[in-house]
Formats: C-alpha cells, sequence, structure tokens
C-alpha cells in the first residue's frame, strides 16, 4: 500500500514509500533535502522490514534539530502500521 507523510522539522518535506502485503518498504522518496543522503537511506531501507527500520530510525537527531529526515520515516512508518 502507498504512503505519503508530511515531514515536520527537516530539510525535507515529504516522504512516500509503499509498505508491501509481508510489510517491507519499497520505493522510498524524500522530496527535499540532502539530495544523495535521502537517496541513500532509499536504498539502505529498500525491501526490509517496516518496523525494524522505525525502531532503528525512531528518535535520530541532525544537528541542533530536535528530528531528522530518518526519525521522521520513523514516524510516518509508525503511522502507516497504526503504531
Amino acid at each position: 500500500m502507498a504512503y505519503s507523510y508530511k515531514t515536520k522539522g527537516t530539510c525535507s518535506s515529504a516522504i512516500s514509500f509503499d509498505i508491501d502485503e509481508e510489510g517491507k518498504l519499497k520505493n522510498v522518496v524524500f522530496t527535499g533535502g540532502c539530495n544523495g543522503n535521502l537517496k541513500a537511506i532509499g536504498k539502505l531501507v529498500e525491501g526490509k522490514d517496516a518496523k525494524t527500520i522505525a525502531d532503528t530510525l525512531r528518535g535520530n537527531t541532525c544537528g541542533f534539530k530536535s528530528t531528522s529526515c530518518g526519525d521522521q520515516l520513523a514516524r510516518a512508518i509508525d503511522q502507516a502500521l497504526g503504531a
């Protein structure tokens, strides 16, 4: 199923992704932000268990910010999974 999430507190403005019937992440795309780093995150999480990725990235910060693009992905996954 396809999901879209509007980020808060990060340079990226949105994240879109799919979670397949086995709970695996697919097609993770960030809008805005650090292009190379966010493409890399998308490649690293492709095909991985969505809940495991959320648990790994949750709470990660960026500089002085209380969140990060990775943390926002975790929040987006939590929302998609109803956690």
